[in-house]
């Protein structure tokens, strides 16, 4: 950027503990290939494209040779126009041709339904099918439209139960459309997982073989998780030849109030007096938040300090908001009259919201993908501002100590097992209910599939009949798993004064968080919890100075070692083990110090579960030095703690999807033992990404326990927000020696 950049004299702050300027780039373009449709060709150019960037040719010539194809590319860098090229040519060509477009969000699709109506190509019948199609239009779509966007709660609950309906549609399915594949990880990219393979089983049925056709952000990898989620190998575009403006980087890190504490101002509230300054200087700006509090304090905080006409030209953006509502605030965003916007993490995706010359993160959203998301928001078309706001998190903190290692890291890699166990059950029985599972079906629904069907015969939950495993009940099967959650045992909260579903607590992580007289968080709001009988959590709204955090005890069982290796001098491995927890108190804390208000005993049954692990037992002599027992547990504890912290570094999942367990003798090594294990019964495959990028996982952790300045160990190093033994006890040098002992192994 020039020196005289509007934004220049907000970054001579002493918070801005890092800036650079990433210079811009040209485009890579080749002619729009002769042997397209002529009525796709002319539609290309009444829209002004007369050329294709480098990786929208060559998904096109990948996909016209029938490979399945994945475009891993940057944001704004064209996505949509290389995966819809092969869609309009194959319509064009053939009129029976159907394409089937899945999206993460409703407002996703809308998006995309409205640019395929401004291309105009002939013939084009596009209609969205979702929650708030309206029923009597339906039996029209299914009947007319000839490429159908939706997302997979629809098409899990909606299409696939009632393929008969849709036989027409299925029987000419070309194309399998998936929009922002990075956000289908974890435990609910296993399900969209199955929920891909029972679309493709019900498509051989009826004698249809559908191409797919990816996208997604810049991933680690892009190839893996299309296998993953389809089933099938697909053709990699992943150098980006879109053009690229200059940008600045600013990491912005708030005041430190009390050093002792390693506590720092809020990142929200400077988020907010950022905001405000940025608008005032006319510069269109979208600040991410983490909630719909946070996002409305953000607004909020600006609004103060601003004068009236100008807060008119900002708004929040967050759940809870109706369709409506949002679609007015894109609107206003993208025609300008809007001049900010704070949002949740639902404007990250490719949303048209117009231009933008600043995109301000407040806190690492959670991967180096989804900053790249949030940060391309802005800047597009001239140069832009881009800023991350970091909370006391410690991997926060970790990227301001050590920039190079948030901004030259590379993307991480999505991860999911659609093979878990508890999640393919209830999948199981949804595809018993489309048709008979049989044989055959192992070629889509996996070989696993059949094992879960035999099993669930056994439980007389289906039945044996001479077509196949056939569902057994009258209930909807389908109804009974959630997307969003590990399984069909989940817990529903129930907000008492209006009957509202909040959300799902998997059953496993239910006596942590939703027991009685807990404080329970949804989208940034309190809710205290009334009662809890294992299968639903009545709560109320709350409003107090306190949160409540439960002690448990956890023992760990090594189920089965999959994998042994060294690896910095200590003995690694990663497999299959039986966690067993029980909370037995839980304490309220002061939110504007985290001291001890009281503390409460708990009677509640031992909670079991099966999941993935790596762990490693350092030899004797790295422990040598720690004479007394409290210095062993403390030093393995506090390690565990920077462990946990910093693998969201590494693999795409948030420090509450795993857990750990240190022990100075665990009965099965025998020796002082570091357990890192997925709180996601079955696991998905973060342990596995653990072991596999230990050395750098590491390496990463003794840096932010070295660059830390806290003495004692702080929010920002080896204190944890979930700790079950409420951060007792922790000894941050001792985890700094033994970290510092490991790496210098691999430099010997």
């Amino acid at each position: 950027m020039p020196p005289d950049a509007p934004w220049e004299s907000l970054l001579r702050c002493p918070q801005v503990a890092y800036r650079e300027t990433i210079p811009a780039s040209k485009a890579c373009a080749e002619p729009v290939p002769a042997d397209l449709h002529p009525s796709v060709s002319d539609a290309l150019r009444r829209a002004g494209i007369d050329a294709l960037f480098t990786h929208q040719a060559e998904a096109l010539a990948l996909a016209s040779r029938g490979q399945h194809v994945i475009v891993s590319t940057g944001t704004a860098s064209g996505k949509s126009l290389a995966f819809n090229l092969p869609v309009l040519d194959a319509i064009a060509r053939d009129a029976r041709a159907r394409a089937l477009y899945v999206y993460p969000t409703k407002a996703l699709a809308q998006d995309q339904a409205r640019s395929l109506a401004r291309l105009g190509v002939p013939g084009l019948r596009a209609a969205i099918y979702d929650g708030d199609t309206d029923p009597a239009h339906r039996r029209e779509l299914r009947r007319h439209a000839n490429v159908v966007l939706t997302n997979p709660d629809m098409l899990h609950m909606g299409l696939l139960p009632h393929h008969d309906r849709w036989a027409d549609f299925l029987a000419d399915l070309r194309f399998i459309v998936i929009d922002e594949a990075h956000v289908y990880r974890g435990v609910f990219g296993s399900h969209v997982g199955n929920v891909i393979r029972r679309l493709r089983r019900l498509a051989a049925i009826y004698r249809a073989t559908p191409q797919f056709l990816l996208a997604s952000a810049t991933l680690a990898n892009p190839g893996g998780l299309a296998q993953a989620l389809t089933g099938f190998g697909a053709g990699v575009v992943g150098l980006d030849g879109a053009p690229r403006t200059e940008r600045s980087v600013c990491l912005w890190n708030p005041e430190l109030v009390d050093p002792q504490l390693g506590q720092r101002a809020s990142a929200v509230g400077d988020a907010g007096r950022l905001l405000a300054e940025l608008v005032t200087r006319g510069l269109r700006t979208i600040v991410f938040a983490k909630s719909r509090q946070a996002a409305e304090i953000v607004h909020r905080v600006a609004c103060g300090r601003l004068d009236h006409e100008l807060a008119e030209r900002l708004s929040p953006y967050r759940a809870g908001y109706t369709p409506e509502q949002r679609r007015a605030v894109e609107r206003r965003l993208a025609d300008g009259r809007l001049l900010g916007v704070a949002a949740t993490s639902a404007l990250e995706l490719g949303i048209d919201i117009g231009l933008l010359d600043c995109a301000i993160s407040v806190g690492f959203p959670g991967t180096v993908a989804s900053l790249h998301q949030q940060w391309g928001r802005a800047g597009r078309q001239r140069g832009g501002l881009a800023v991350l706001i970091a909370s006391d998190d410690a991997l926060d903190q970790f990227f301001m100590r050590d920039p190079a290692s948030l901004l030259r890291r590379p993307v991480e890699a999505a991860i999911l097992d659609h093979g878990n166990p508890r999640i393919l059950k209830g999948h199981v029985m949804a595809a018993a209910f489309e048709a008979p599972i049989s044989d055959t079906d192992a070629a889509t629904l996996g070989a696993a599939a059949l094992g879960q069907a035999e099993a669930l015969a056994a439980a007389g939950r289906l039945r044996k009949t001479t077509n196949g495993y056939a569902w057994a009940s009258r209930e909807y099967p389908a109804a009974g798993v959630s997307l969003r959650g590990g399984g069909t045992d989940d817990v529903t909260v129930v907000e008492t004064e209006t009957g509202s579903i909040l959300g799902l607590v998997t059953v496993t992580r239910a006596p942590s968080t939703v027991h009685e007289g807990a404080v329970y968080l949804h989208l940034g709001d309190a809710y205290r919890v009334l009662s809890s009988d294992g299968s639903i959590a009545l709560v109320e709204p709350f409003s107090s100075d306190y949160y409540t955090q439960t002690k448990h005890e956890t023992s760990t069982t090594i189920s089965e070692t999959v994998e042994t290796a060294t690896k910095l001098g200590v003995s690694l491995a990663f497999g299959h083990v039986s966690v067993t927890e029980q909370v037995v108190a839980y304490q309220r804390r002061s939110l504007r110090d985290g001291s001890v208000l009281g503390t409460h005993a708990l009677v509640l049954p031992t909670q079991t579960f099966e999941t993935e692990a790596v762990w490693f037992v350092p030899p004797e002599p790295m422990l040598a030095g720690l004479h007394k027992l409290v210095q062993i547990l403390g030093t393995l504890h506090a390690a565990e703690h920077a462990l946990i912290a910093l693998l969201p570094a590494w693999a795409m999942c948030d420090r509450w999807d795993i857990g750990g367990l240190s022990t100075n003798l665990h009965p099965q090594t025998g020796r002082p033992t570091v357990f890192v294990y997925e709180g996601h019964p079955g696991g998905v495959g973060i342990a596995r990404r653990g072991f596999d990028v230990f050395e750098g996982w590491v390496r990463d952790t003794a840096a932010l326990l070295t660059g830390c300045p806290c003495r004692q160990g702080c929010p920002s190093c080896v204190q944890s927000p979930k700790c079950g033994n409420l951060n007792e006890p922790l000894d941050k040098n001792g985890a700094s020696a033994l970290l510092r002992s490991m790496l210098a192994h691999q430099r010997g």
